[in-house]
């Protein structure tokens, strides 16, 4: 048994069960990648794979056990490694962040600034796509933490740790009727034509949840991904737009107008997420802190080790 035969075994699962594609991910050859695999099988004298033919089509169930012993390690493998990168080099290396469009465009410049400033040497990168999208980024290795608002509490396999808290705005042009009101409220909102996330988008669900528990139905004439393109069709006038309040600067935004309501949606709580059982090198904590102050490491550690209570904002 070696590290080579676990980790096809590992790609092999991840590729769909394409042993082509997972001999193309780790640069080796589709004959090798299979019999690699047959000989753990013979060595561990079970079956890992279902079969049809020469095709693998799935796990079976000794299969399940032994794919979660692999991935439990190929992960100290792969700690082992960042260990022994960290200690050769303190200061330098790489680290991956995945996240949604709203955290790179609105909240994280400044932390990356800050922390290219501090880490010259390290080479940062960033990862953009929905919260599931992300979440699976860690997961797969990919990333080294995922920032977002939905999806990260409740995956498994991840620690995730609450960085901000913040409420949706209403944006509308400087002379719209709904600046005269004291109190928007939600009936107010519904009579206008609507411009707002995806579904599956900062907070989304909260604005629908809201809407429904008032048996009202909004007309979304537009849903869209990104705060620049729900500010950008109000300017327009086609409509009142619903965005993440950290989207909107008074100052680069003079076309349009911001009203707070959080009192109608409720709050919303940003996380961070970490892979469960993962190695973090120093400029890790480093760049958590950054971005959540109250975050140390030796809470984040603690968290790490399965600690999960107290940590709300």
């Amino acid at each position: 048994m070696n590290i080579h035969q676990l980790r096809f075994v590992r790609e092999a699962v991840r590729q769909n069960f394409n042993l082509t594609e997972a001999a193309k991910a780790l640069f080796t050859s589709q004959p090798g990648v299979s019999k690699a695999i047959i000989e753990l099988e013979e060595e561990l004298g079970v079956d890992i794979f279902r079969r049809h033919g020469k095709r693998i089509r799935g796990l079976t169930e000794p299969g399940r056990a032994i794919l979660k012993s692999v991935e439990l390690i190929m992960q100290e493998v792969d700690g082992l490694r960042r260990i022994g990168r960290e200690f050769a080099a303190q200061d330098s290396g790489s680290l991956t962040i995945a996240t949604t469009h709203t955290q790179a465009r609105y909240t994280l410049p400044s932390v990356v600034q800050a922390f290219m400033q501090k880490f010259p040497k390290v080479r940062l990168s960033l990862l953009q796509g929905s919260p599931r999208q992300i979440v699976d980024m860690v997961m797969r290795d990919q990333a080294d933490l995922a920032i977002a608002t939905e999806a990260i509490e409740d995956a498994d396999g991840l620690v995730a740790l609450p960085c901000s808290q913040w409420e949706h705005v209403l944006v509308v042009p400087p002379e719209h009727p709904l600046l005269q009101s004291k109190q928007i409220m939600l009936e107010e909102i519904a009579g206008h034509p609507l411009i707002t996330y995806d579904s599956a988008f900062t907070g989304r669900s909260k604005i629908d949840d809201a809407f429904s528990r008032r048996d009202l139905k909004p007309d979304v004439l537009l849903e869209a991904i990104d705060a620049d393109v729900i500010k950008t069709y109000v300017e327009l006038g086609m409509g009142v737009g619903i965005m993440a309040g950290m989207a909107f600067d008074a100052e680069r935004d003079k076309n349009l107008r911001a009203i707070p309501v959080g009192h109608l949606f409720g709050m919303n709580v940003s996380r961070l997420a970490l892979k469960q059982g993962a190695y973090l090198r120093g400029y890790v904590y480093a760049f958590v802190e950054l971005l959540a102050p109250a975050l140390n490491r030796k809470l984040v550690e603690k968290a790490m080790a399965g600690d999960r209570g107290g940590y709300e904002l």
